[in-house]
């Protein structure tokens, strides 16, 4: 199989925040392809591949809101990691969610890292190069959701 380049799901309900992440990906020269989701069903759907969307191939990283409605990105997080084919994913937090609770509810479901918006910046261009050198010098699995992919 080809190689893919790293696919970012954004899981947020804000269109403002996601009009800005993408900005700063193109301000940033990023190409990476970035695929969201307005809540944790949307995302779950995109995950799976089922309920008319396309599965989305690894490799790729989870951005994730928390405060969305049907599913809150906690709901979604305890989901993928009781998921045997999604456990494995990805996830960073993006959020405006200063409390203690959701962030110790995030990295009890092992979450990469836990990212305030608003310490982020209002371009969100601090995160996403944080993310672009997180993606680069991490090696991720060759195996991922039952499909291999080669570099």
């Amino acid at each position: 199989m080809s190689y893919s380049p790293l696919t970012v799901l954004l899981v947020e309900d804000d269109e403002i925040d996601v009009e800005a992440i993408r900005r700063s990906f193109k301000k940033l020269k990023i190409a990476n392809p970035i695929k969201n989701a307005k809540d944790g069903v949307e995302a779950l759907g995109i995950l799976r591949g089922i309920d008319g969307y396309e599965k989305i191939c690894p490799p790729y990283i989870i951005l994730l809101d928390i405060n969305m409605p049907r599913m809150n990105g906690l709901e979604l997080l305890e989901i993928i990691r009781s998921d045997e084919e999604l456990k494995d994913s990805v996830v960073f937090v993006l959020t405006t969610s200063d409390e203690e609770k959701d962030r110790f509810a995030a990295y009890q479901n092992n979450v990469a890292g836990y990212i305030l918006k608003h310490k982020s910046g209002e371009s969100f261009i601090d995160a996403v190069s944080m993310l672009e050198h997180y993606w680069k010098v991490v090696e991720l699995p060759k195996k991922s959701i039952g499909v291999e992919y080669n570099d």
